[in-house]
């Protein structure tokens, strides 16, 4: 088997977005409210049995694609691990306008109260950003109380719940981790490469003045008492922040993207030309350049805006050219 490019697979969301992502991809203008791109996709939207999850250009289903042939894509070591789950979930998130504040439920919760051994950690690298001052919220500065909690989302106090959090800015290369249960929103204007748990699980926070109905759709069918009981209301400082950021980028040919608090979710690296990679079902996004994604005896030529998703079987690859590429990669299989 071979890397295979991937076409778009975006559809319409509750919030503004989408023409970074146009962009990036070289396509003409984009519908106003499609800012996700959902990459190599097994998982559903939230609620759905088939929106969300991407097709192959023969016009399988990706996951069918993986379950007819498990090993082939997956390889023994991960399926040993992980069954025929990719573990892995990568979108390409434009947002045009500020996000929600919302959080998603650890494994431990999911477990208790989903069904799923999968929570959704997810982690973002800043592709762009569309202002000199770009921001992100990323956790309570200061312990929240859960009655406190529950008052500002019960009255949809936004600006009591935004003061509270801490205001973090952006710029393009950052890399963060967001483990699951921290409260967070991405500003308008920052457009990112996301990294997630296979899940699309959300507790909203806020909701007024989105098209949203979060009474109705923000706790997972659980209701507001247990599903706020998925939020970490502990303190984030500085300190504590610092940890959630990747190494800053030193433009050799291969290197790690995350910090390893990541490693038992999914695992990233930023490749350049001179990068050799073993063999690993991995989804890989072209973020610069034009270049070729070498294999066994051929190469696949790629450029900025691609997205491909690489079976186990194609074997080692290798890049050529001056191009760069993010590599998104499961976690690893347990020694």
């Amino acid at each position: 088997m071979k890397p295979i490019h991937l076409s778009g697979n975006q559809f319409e969301h509750f919030y503004v977005g989408g023409g970074a992502i146009a962009a990036f991809r070289g396509m003409g203008p984009a519908p106003p409210k499609t800012p996700e791109d959902w990459v190599a996709s097994t998982t559903a939207r939230y609620g759905q049995q088939t929106l969300g999850l991407s097709s192959l250009p023969d016009g399988r289903l990706l996951v069918d694609a993986i379950a007819a042939e498990p090993l082939s894509w997956l390889g023994a070591e991960h399926r040993a691990a992980f069954g025929d789950s990719t573990e892995l979930l990568v979108k390409l998130l434009d947002a045009g306008e500020r996000l929600v504040v919302h959080c998603h439920p650890t494994r431990e919760f999911a477990t208790q109260h989903l069904g799923c051994a999968h929570g959704k950690t997810e982690a973002w690298l800043v592709l762009e950003t569309a202002a000199p001052e770009t921001f992100v919220y990323l956790g309570f500065q200061t312990h929240v109380p859960q009655r406190t909690l529950r008052g500002w989302v019960e009255g949809q106090l936004t600006v009591e719940m935004l003061s509270a959090l801490n205001r973090v800015p952006v710029s393009a290369g950052d890399a963060i981790l967001v483990p699951a249960g921290m409260p967070h929103a991405i500003g308008a204007g920052v457009f990112v490469a996301e990294l997630q748990e296979p899940t699309d699980f959300s507790v909203l926070l806020e909701w007024k003045g989105f098209e949203i109905d979060g009474e109705r759709d923000g706790h997972l069918g659980l209701g507001y008492p247990v599903a706020l009981t998925a939020v970490d209301r502990s303190g984030w400082d500085s300190d504590r922040l610092a940890g959630l950021y990747g190494p800053i980028d030193g433009g050799t040919a291969r290197e790690l993207v995350l910090p390893s608090a990541a490693d038992p979710f999914f695992r990233a690296e930023r490749l350049r030309a001179g990068a050799r990679c073993e063999a690993s079902f991995a989804v890989l996004l072209v973020l610069d350049g034009e270049g070729q994604l070498g294999l066994d005896g051929e190469a696949l030529a790629i450029r900025k805006g691609d997205t491909l998703v690489v079976p186990h079987s194609a074997g080692p690859t290798h890049i050529h050219g001056p191009v760069s590429v993010l590599r998104c990669l499961p976690p690893a299989p347990p020694t």
